[in-house]
């Protein structure tokens, strides 16, 4: 598949998504010849507009078509918010798929701890969940927890930016949104790595948030960049929409290149400003690898195989000097 015809594909999820979270259900049917009933797996991620979970359902789709042709029939049914800070909507979802009689829940809580009773109350029904992307508080039942290294994430990124600046200097980070705990182990990994390793950069903020979308995020960075934009060396941003939001704000005051900048999280609209110097670099995840995963982690589950724990699908820090390496180039334009 040539680089041009995956984007269609992930751009056709992409809408499929939207219209699933909006019309209440979808996913393609498979059954094989001998008429076995499919495992029917409801897919939840946390919103329905980035190209993260465009990619995610990209690899949950790859997984169940693999696994009906080995034998096992599985129904992939994708839903979930149109919005990342929609908790009431997510919650409904899980419950929705629950009365629905679901064989199994794969989620990515967009909340650690508002999303947690749901998941209990879908063990108590007998429908197990494997969690990807982001983890629920602990205790809790699900049988897996399928995601990227997220504090591994920040350190990367911290170090990326540490280097940059040369061991000195003044750094802001944006936060994400209270409550996400990826992008919330991706920001204390950043942290963490910048007082370890490089004690010359001092954070002037690092308490603001950008909120679920690129406008949000936006309003966010103008905010902060009126405030420190003349004294910061350097900035980061925890995932896809707090980064376009940042890189916006950064181009229309004219200091996007000028500020050392390091982001989180793959768009196709990142490339050009990381060609242009406009971004130094970002971590991306294996979203495909993490949609794949989780449905094959569930399979594995009902078909009542031992599965792990956790499930590490991998992470990378994307810069000019590496992008056309082929195995960046596998992560960011999966084929």
């Amino acid at each position: 598949m040539t680089v041009r015809r995956t984007g269609l594909a992930i751009a056709a999820i992409a809408a499929a998504a939207i219209g699933t979270a909006a019309c209440g259900g979808g996913g393609t049917k498979t059954t094989t010849d001998g008429g076995k009933a499919p495992l029917t797996i409801a897919v939840i991620p946390k919103g329905s507009t980035h190209e993260h979970w465009a990619r995610v359902h990209l690899g949950a789709e790859r997984a169940a078509a693999e696994l009906t042709a080995a034998g096992t029939p599985v129904h992939v049914i994708w839903k979930g918010p149109i919005r990342e800070d929609d908790r009431e909507q997510q919650i409904q979802v899980v419950e929705g798929f629950i009365s629905q009689g679901v064989k199994g829940i794969v989620l990515a809580p967009l909340d650690s701890r508002a999303l947690k009773r749901p998941v209990e109350e879908a063990a108590q029904a007998g429908i197990p969940t494997v969690l990807f992307d982001s983890n629920l508080e602990a205790p809790n039942p699900a049988v897996s927890y399928v995601a990227t290294d997220n504090g591994k994430g920040g350190h990367l990124a911290g170090k990326r930016l540490g280097e940059l600046l040369k061991g000195k200097g003044t750094v802001l980070m944006l936060r994400y949104q209270e409550g996400s705990a990826s992008t919330e182990e991706r920001e204390a990994g950043f942290l963490a790595e910048l007082k370890s390793g490089f004690p010359g950069v001092t954070v002037i903020s690092a308490d603001q948030y950008a909120g679920p979308t690129r406008d949000t995020a936006k309003r966010a960075a103008e905010n902060l960049l009126n405030r420190f934009a003349t004294r910061v060396d350097g900035i980061f941003t925890p995932n896809e929409s707090s980064t376009a939001g940042m890189l916006l704000a950064l181009q229309d005051i004219g200091k996007a290149g000028a500020i050392t900048f390091v982001g989180f999280d793959y768009s196709a609209s990142f490339i050009d400003p990381l060609k242009k110097g406009e971004l130094k670099g970002f971590v991306v995840q294996h979203p495909v690898n993490m949609g794949y995963l989780s449905v094959k982690t569930m399979a594995a589950h009902l078909r009542g195989e031992k599965v792990p724990a956790t499930v590490d699908t991998g992470v990378e820090l994307v810069t000019l000097e590496n992008l056309n390496d082929p195995n960046i180039q596998a992560v960011i334009n999966p084929k």
